[in-house]
């Protein structure tokens, strides 16, 4: 029809036909029932410590990778996950062709909602994220300093398609960083005296979890080491981390979810 609405110049509404949205990640459920059984390896021991961070009633921001893996074992409570392109509310991935094209959480992987969810604008999602709104924001690093400063953006030299919401989800400071990350990579550290890869924040991290150890960064006095695993001894931890830290006299075995 024409004439629709002359106040804003709009004259025609063409309805395609044959259009499909392009899905840029798809992501779903395997056919599996219940979780995936977890093993020693060093991924699946990161997942078992950072399912232990999440609290009954906290609203959290979660990474792709290992923290959206350990959301799959939150059981008991309650967890809302927020998704900074404007989701309040994310359920799992969805099962294979139940996926819908509008349901996309920041990374552009396919998810779905749960009841009582909410959408909303980027502008409304950063002001949530700002204003320490969110509780616990869990996210991967290449690189983490003695002080907390975060490198986990990108590697210079690399295709990188911009930095996303992390240089806001850390820089709040009513919300809690935890990182979690493998303590090396090829051999090479990634717990530092001072980051070499572009910083996303400053003195933002408030712990690191790795296969090997849980540090706790303490204002003031850097990096404390409160959790060892079992196979580790200090020594070991202390030859895998480039950064000086001290050890809690209340340290533990690293603690690990049971599933």
């Amino acid at each position: 029809s024409s004439g629709i609405n002359a106040e804003y110049g709009v004259d025609r509404i063409l309805q395609s036909s044959g259009h499909q949205k392009r899905i840029e990640k798809l992501t779903v459920l395997k056919e599996e029932t219940g979780n995936k059984a977890l093993s020693d390896s060093p991924k699946d021991r990161i997942i078992k410590r950072a399912a232990l961070e999440f609290t009954d009633g906290m609203f959290a921001n979660l990474g792709i990778g290992i923290p959206m893996m350990a959301a799959n074992y939150i059981s008991g409570i309650t967890v809302t996950l927020q998704s900074e392109n404007g989701i309040l509310g994310l359920g799992p991935f969805p099962r294979a062709g139940t996926e819908d094209p509008d349901l996309i959480n920041a990374g552009k992987q396919t998810v779905t909602v749960l009841p009582g969810s909410s959408f909303f604008s980027s502008d409304t999602s950063f002001a949530m994220i700002r204003g320490g709104h969110v509780d616990l924001t869990m996210l991967g690093g290449l690189q983490v300093s003695a002080q907390g400063d975060l490198a986990n953006w990108m590697i210079p030299g690399k295709m990188v398609k911009g930095m996303g919401g992390a240089m806001d989800l850390v820089g709040s400071s009513g919300t809690t960083v935890v990182v979690t990350m493998e303590h090396t990579a090829r051999g090479a550290h990634k717990i530092l005296p001072s980051c070499t890869l572009p910083l996303t924040g400053t003195r933002v991290v408030d712990k690191i979890i790795t296969e090997k150890c849980v540090f706790e960064v303490v204002e003031g006095v850097g990096l404390v080491l409160t959790e060892l695993a079992e196979t580790e001894t200090i020594d070991s931890v202390r030859e895998a981390t480039a950064a000086s830290f001290e050890v809690s006299d209340k340290l533990i075995p690293l603690r690990q979810l049971s599933v």
